[in-house]
């Protein structure tokens, strides 16, 4: 029996817009049908792009095409409220880029929307739909380094500063925190709540310091300290101004999990790979996720398809309560640095 097939529309056409349309084809339950776009030529130009979807010059003309179910919110992240429960309203299924929204309370409403107005709705961390991702869950939950210790995840990146760019802009929800340690956190949060048999687990101990940018005002580096449940430490770390880091290691009583690619495991369809050194072994054993061409991107996509196909409005894999989980932990984190957005 043929998979359902899923009519998406893309807001917005920046890079991570195309990362997914791009992808979209490799979907077993999705297509791509049109793209909406503030710029009625950057629309089409998008659309054609990608075979000739249909093109609407607003975001408001994309939720009023009744061939689109689904919408995949790429917007700057303070757009992503309004829009997210714009498209809820629509009564259109929503995939939101990460972070969802610039605050829990933010969040809160938006997922106060979805379940009114009965859509799906899901933060887009696509590595988390990824079969690596599950795996080293798994492997966790199963004891293969004994007993969790330490946890350390990074993101980091060099950018050069630009006051407009929405990495810096705290009027767009500019820092590093927001953007980048998102990633570390929710992956800190996943794998000590694979170590309690549970989907994620929440701090009870969070402490963190950086730097803010002299001019912006918002966080440049960052890096914190927390500790879950079991006694599990995590150091966790993020910048938009240092030399690039992003990656992963997991350290347990009788061994441990090196990850090079935690949070864009199999780009283009890629083979993936982890290494899990053992206590008492010299070689790591490497553990191979085949791409089998199916890439990032197309995984989060079926991710949504796959849940609306069992009539579910969230995804097991980022789940509501996740998502509320993760924003708190990054809230503070902002709150401990000293960034605030506007209207906070």
């Amino acid at each position: 029996m043929a998979e359902p097939i899923l009519n998406w529309g893309i807001m917005t056409t920046g890079s991570i817009a195309r990362k997914f349309a791009t992808d979209l084809p490799s979907s077993r339950t999705g297509r791509l049908a049109a793209v909406g776009s503030r710029n009625t030529a950057t629309a089409d130009s998008f659309a054609q792009e990608f075979g000739g979807v249909r093109a609407h010059g607003s975001y408001e003309a994309l939720l009023a095409d009744p061939g689109v179910q689904a919408v995949y919110v790429a917007t700057p992240h303070h757009l992503h409220s309004e829009w997210a429960m714009r498209t809820a309203e629509a009564g259109k299924h929503i995939l939101c880029e990460k972070p969802l929204a610039l605050n829990r309370a933010e969040a809160e409403r938006m997922i106060a929307a979805a379940r009114r107005h009965r859509v799906f709705l899901m933060e887009a961390f696509m590595y988390r739909c990824h079969p690596q991702t599950a795996a080293l869950a798994a492997l966790i939950r199963g004891g293969a380094i004994g007993e969790l210790r330490l946890i350390r995840a990074a993101f980091s990146g060099v950018l050069k500063y630009d006051p407009e760019h929405r990495m810096f802009k705290r009027e767009l929800g500019g820092g590093a925190i927001l953007d980048l340690g998102c990633y570390a956190v929710s992956f800190a949060r996943l794998i000590a709540g694979a170590a309690a048999g549970q989907p994620f687990a929440e701090p009870v101990e969070f402490r963190a310091t950086g730097r803010l940018h002299h001019e912006a005002r918002s966080d440049e580096y960052a890096s914190a300290v927390a500790k879950f449940p079991g006694d599990i430490v995590a150091e966790l770390s993020c910048g938009s101004t240092v030399v690039n880091d992003i990656s992963a290691q997991l350290h347990g009583t009788k061994g441990r999990i090196t990850i090079p690619t935690p949070f864009f495991p199999g780009l283009g369809g890629r083979d993936e790979r982890i290494f899990l050194h053992r206590g008492g072994t010299v070689a790591p054993e490497k553990i191979v996720f085949p791409g089998g061409g199916v890439p990032l991107y197309a995984h989060e996509a079926d991710a949504v398809g796959d849940a609306l196909a069992r009539s579910e409005r969230e995804a097991s894999c980022m789940s509501h309560a996740d998502t509320l989980g993760n924003m708190a932990v990054l809230d503070d984190w902002r709150a401990q640095v000293g960034v605030t957005y506007p209207g906070e």
